[in-house]
């Protein structure tokens, strides 16, 4: 599971996020996802989810 499909990202996973001024240096975020923003099934860049911090990105990796 590495957070391309919408179908691996739970609301309630912990989750490791890139925000968008994140990107170029890849620093990640850890958090919990209350919303997924993506509709699409699947993204080449990461689901799109806001956290329960208010924190917006793209998953680049689920905890277990």
């Amino acid at each position: 599971m590495n957070g391309k499909d919408r179908g691996d990202v739970r609301p309630g996973a912990r989750v490791q996020v890139v925000q968008k001024q994140d990107q170029t240096s890849g620093k990640l975020t850890e958090g919990i996802v209350q919303d997924i923003l993506t509709k699409s099934s699947h993204h080449p860049h990461g689901i799109k989810v806001r956290l329960t911090s208010g924190v917006v990105g793209r998953v680049k990796g689920i905890l277990s």
